[in-house]
């Protein structure tokens, strides 16, 4: 579930140059991410995600980490953050060549093991898009 986040949040970058999700809340069962945002998504642009979201899933890419000094990291990754509130060293989870960000969380080892992506809802309040979604068929253990 939490790889499958990372997809989430970088095909929304790639698609709506937004950011990424600046709040998500990561279930087994079901996870949802808050945008900024200006307006609902359309049923085609839901569609668009999912479907971007599962063939990066199908293409089946290495998940890998790698460890760098906090400067280096806010540098890359992570320009607006407080560098305080990063370890000295920082764990980088790359997904092949589509995503590459800080993170502490569990992931997979290849993208293939998340198993189908679905977007169950989503819905837009007071300029915070919400999107929640599912996985279908997941691997043993945590995504």
């Amino acid at each position: 579930m939490h790889t499958a986040q990372h997809l989430l949040n970088q095909t929304m970058v790639r698609m709506f140059n937004r950011g990424r999700s600046f709040s998500s809340h990561i279930e087994k069962k079901k996870s949802k991410c808050d945008y900024h945002f200006d307006r609902a998504l359309t049923s085609e642009e839901v569609e668009k995600i999912q479907s971007q979201v599962n063939n990066i899933i199908q293409a089946d890419l290495p998940v890998t980490e790698e460890f760098i000094p906090r400067q280096e990291a806010r540098e890359k990754y992570a320009p607006g953050r407080p560098i305080e509130e990063m370890d000295e060293i920082v764990r980088i989870i790359k997904i092949g060549d589509y995503d590459t960000i800080p993170c502490t969380g569990p992931h997979v080892a290849s993208t293939k093991e998340i198993g189908s992506f679905r977007i169950i809802s989503s819905d837009f309040n007071d300029g915070i898009l919400r999107i929640r979604y599912k996985l279908s068929q997941p691997a043993d253990g945590e995504q």
